[in-house]
């Protein structure tokens, strides 16, 4: 049983131009650039800077975001190397096809699709809050009965009505076409980033250069933890998590690490762009540039504007600017959340349909359910699955609980792609790279390893949910997957089951 066969970069890029799988390639770097921007920044950017550093770091969270994005940086690296040698939608499923094997990318795959469509799920129900204090601070208010609920007050038949109407017009709009998601997607994105520069700049008014001292906190009490790594961290090392200090930065870096998902949805879009080899590279980079750069001036904004044992860390910048007398501006925050966490779940989404296109081109779902629309140019059997799947998650299930499932789904994949990097430089010397990643093999391994790190970090319990997921995922291969690959089956077998239904 050869579970580890690979499938060629040759004919990886020879399926794209398959007129029944065939995407159009509409963007552009500045569409890639945009994509990354709205599915990074979301509601972090108001709460998750405010909690670090109020629990972890003080205003010396910025270095946080620093390390945590030198971090995220290295991963982003390989993904560019990838993404511009092998410019297919899949992104770390496809690159681990290439050279790790079948077996793998389906893992890999499998572990996206967790990602994507649970992160989606998560963020409509986020949304759906902010939405609610948005439609509160102007007077309009919405009915609890079929609002937002958390899990302690979740009841059975409970329907969250917001999160469900955003998911399906988001999947409609998906499903209409690949440009047309991205020009809402830039005017989304174009306000989410006009009221954080405008929170910036606000902001700058009301800092207290007294509040940034110290601006690294003394050391405080270790920080309780039930991640798989601690033990063994301490047990080598004599370290153990603590809340502020130097060793408080690196406490909070874990923290604010996950800030930055989601620069890795930007290579499922390969196929769909114009110069693959030039532009992804860019989007992949330059998104995550300019979000490392607003999540250092907010941080910086709001540990100067209230000292950081004071921050709210529920709705830090919303209370931050009502203790200075401008109760209006949460209603701009709530609105800035609001466009930014719009933009969140349709990149997710859009993200999960182009892994789910990949998978079922090669065989490895049933084969025409990613078939695309020779109308719309987008596989709208897939889109539309997509979106029934994730609003029924976000409107009746309460998930806050398996929000880390997230955080193992993407760690796994930047982990294997990190490492797949290398692997095909030795054994595809000849392929012609536009962007490499420098220092190899020794920066692909720092980023494997670093993403191995932060996900042993994860809860026990995190794990046990993997294991299942996992366990569901080698099920649905080796009853499915195996015996219906093209990679695996004879040219005339391939040829008969192309014309199937």
């Amino acid at each position: 049983m050869d579970v580890l066969r690979t499938k060629s970069v040759e004919q990886s890029l020879r399926d794209t131009d398959d007129p029944e799988y065939q995407l159009k390639r509409k963007l552009t770097a500045l569409d890639l650039t945009v994509f990354g921007i709205g599915v990074i920044i979301g509601a972090g950017i108001f709460t998750l800077t405010g909690k670090a550093a109020a629990q972890f770091a003080g205003p010396g969270v910025v270095f946080s975001f620093a390390l945590a994005a030198i971090c995220c940086g290295l991963a982003a690296l390989c993904y560019a190397e990838f993404a511009s040698t092998l410019p297919v939608s899949g992104s770390a499923y496809t690159f681990s096809y290439a050279t790790l094997g079948e077996l793998i990318a389906w893992i890999i795959g499998w572990d996206l699709v967790l990602e994507l469509m649970l992160g989606a799920s998560v963020v409509a129900q986020g949304w759906s809050t902010y939405a609610t204090t948005f439609l509160d601070e102007i007077g309009l208010g919405w009915p609890d009965s079929i609002g937002p609920a958390d899990a302690e007050h979740f009841s059975f038949g409970h329907v969250n009505v917001l999160a469900l109407l955003l998911v399906l017009v988001l999947a409609a709009l998906v499903a209409i076409g690949i440009k047309e998601s991205m020009r809402v997607n830039l005017i989304l994105v174009g306000v989410k980033l006009f009221i954080v520069l405008f929170v910036i700049v606000a902001g700058l008014f009301y800092i207290h250069g007294a509040n940034y001292h110290p601006f690294v906190p003394p050391r405080a009490d270790p920080v309780d933890a039930s991640g798989l790594a601690q033990p063994l961290v301490q047990w080598v090392f004599g370290l153990q998590p603590q809340t502020y200090g130097v060793l408080g930065i690196i406490s909070a870096a874990s923290v604010v690490f996950f800030a930055y998902i989601g620069f890795d949805v930007v290579a499922t879009t390969a196929e769909e762009a114009k110069n693959p080899q030039r532009d992804l590279p860019r989007g992949i980079i330059g998104s995550l540039v300019i979000c490392t750069v607003l999540y250092i001036a907010v941080a910086l904004v709001i540990t100067g504007m209230v000292r950081y044992d004071k921050i709210d860390t529920a709705a830090a910048l919303a209370s931050a600017f009502r203790d200075v007398g401008h109760d209006g501006f949460a209603t701009l925050i709530a609105a800035g959340a609001v466009a930014g966490l719009t933009t969140v779940v349709m990149t997710l989404m859009i993200g999960a349909v182009r892994v789910l296109f990949a998978m079922s081109r090669d065989g490895l779902l049933p084969f025409g359910f990613g078939r695309t629309s020779p109308r719309t140019g987008t596989p709208v059997r897939i889109t539309l699955t997509v979106g029934a799947l994730v609003a029924v998650v976000a409107a009746f299930t309460p998930i806050e609980k398996l929000e880390e499932m997230v955080n193992i789904g993407t760690l796994t994949a930047f982990a294997l792609v990190s490492l797949a990097v290398p692997v095909l430089r030795r054994t595809r010397p000849d392929l012609e790279r536009s962007f490499r990643v420098p220092l190899n093999p020794v920066l692909p391994i720092v980023a494997a390893l670093i993403c191995l790190y932060l996900a042993l970090n994860l809860s026990l319990e995190t794990w046990l949910r993997f294991l299942v997921w996992m366990v569901i995922g080698f099920g649905l291969y080796f009853g499915y997957g195996y015996r219906h690959s093209r990679r695996g089956v004879t040219g005339a077998d391939a040829a008969l089951r192309k014309t199937s239904p």
